[in-house]
């Protein structure tokens, strides 16, 4: 972990610095164990990944990122989806998309550092694709107080990349579009997000956010007024 007192130079090449961040959650922020998802797979005769290929399809999994759906409703079409692949037994594609929709969840500390090092600077905004479920996760994961605003497909009702939920969250942060920066572990949401202006980095692991953010990153930098540490 990062000295949150520790003072660097951005590194050669490094971006100028925002004035603000917008940064996605799932596999930024958020990680899931599908550990126990993949065990379940491999005892159904399944290849590791088949029920998340089923879910991750849009005609299954987009009604539920724009609110038109429960996560009960996700489950059963994902059951729907998976019967043909083992045999019709609705009962074992069922316990498939419980285990999928139910995997534990934990957010990574150092990206939490960060990004709370950076809102101590600049606007920060969560911009996630995510289902009417995200307060309670948020919630969950201690990370209610952890952005200004949150920018939620479910909520919205417009997912990523689509390049309406990037204007929204510009808007919250208060913010030109060309001043911010987008963080996303997606390709294609970052082409959406730099289409408009933005600056994008794609995440791989923190040391790509850490060269992202620049001094801010270090806490470096001239501090918002009243900033939230």
């Amino acid at each position: 972990m990062i000295d949150h007192h520790e003072t660097r130079r951005p590194e050669p090449g490094q971006a100028a610095v925002p004035g603000a961040v917008l940064c996605d959650l799932d596999n930024v922020i958020r990680f899931y164990d599908t550990g126990p998802l993949a065990a379940l797979e491999r005892e159904a005769g399944l290849p590791v990944g088949a029920t998340m290929e089923v879910a991750y399809a849009p005609a299954i999994d987009l009604p539920l990122l724009l609110g038109r759906i429960t996560p009960d409703a996700w489950v059963e079409a994902i059951t729907e989806g998976l019967a043909g692949q083992v045999g019709g037994d609705t009962r074992l594609a069922r316990s498939l998309g419980l285990a999928l929709a139910s995997a534990p969840f934990r957010a990574d500390a150092e990206a939490v550092a960060l990004l709370r090092r950076a809102r101590t600077h600049v606007p920060l905004v969560l911009v996630t694709n995510a289902t009417l479920q995200l307060d309670d996760d948020l919630a969950l994961l201690g990370l209610t107080e952890l952005a200004d605003a949150v920018v939620s497909s479910a909520v919205e009702g417009v997912a990523k990349p689509d390049p309406a939920i990037y204007r929204i969250a510009a808007e919250r942060a208060g913010v030109p579009e060309g001043r911010c920066l987008f963080v996303d572990d997606r390709q294609e949401n970052i082409d959406a997000a730099t289409a408009l202006g933005m600056t994008g980095a794609l995440y791989r692991e923190p040391a790509d956010l850490r060269r992202a953010l620049g001094p801010y990153a270090y806490g470096t930098g001239v501090r918002r007024p009243n900033a939230v540490s």
